[in-house]
């Protein structure tokens, strides 16, 4: 499933698809994110970029977070659940790898104007660490409180 939704997604660039997914859904919230932490810098979403007066920030194909969606989405569809803990898990997983991917575009766009170095050490290495992490936890949260539902309903049946 991962290999499908990566694939059918990369077969996507540089169409509206893409544009939807990057420009509209992660920039666009993003920029308005750094102006509520920052309105001074009065940032603006410009396609791929965040812009603000002595900085950007292009998010490019990768960047937007759809590989740990789709690999969220494989996990909860092998999950030994019933489907609706598995929909309902799948959903609420790629709201919570949205929203940390969206704090991750925040806080590179700070790295990147304040320290170049901080930047590329957040950016290639701790924060996909982290994300990739917190989406592997919140998957085992969601396998262990399924289980523990389905569990509960059969000794109740």
């Amino acid at each position: 499933m991962f290999a499908a939704l990566h694939v059918a997604y990369s077969a996507a660039r540089g169409t509206s698809i893409e544009r939807l997914v990057i420009d509209v859904a992660t920039v666009r919230p993003a920029a308005g994110i750094v102006n509520a932490v920052d309105p001074s810098l009065d940032a603006r979403a410009d396609g791929h970029s965040i812009r603000a007066s002595g900085s950007s920030l292009n998010v490019l194909n990768g960047c937007e977070g759809t590989e740990t969606m789709f690999l969220m989405v494989a996990a909860f569809a092998a999950a030994p659940l019933p489907w609706r803990t598995r929909l309902l898990g799948g959903l609420s997983s790629l709201a919570f790898v949205y929203a940390l991917n969206q704090a991750r575009i925040v806080t590179l766009f700070f790295a990147a104007r304040h320290d170049r170095s901080l930047f590329d050490l957040l950016h290639g290495t701790v924060l996909p660490i982290v994300i990739v992490g917190a989406a592997m936890l919140f998957f085992l949260f969601w396998l262990g409180c399924g289980t523990r539902w389905r569990d509960a309903t059969v000794d109740a049946a």
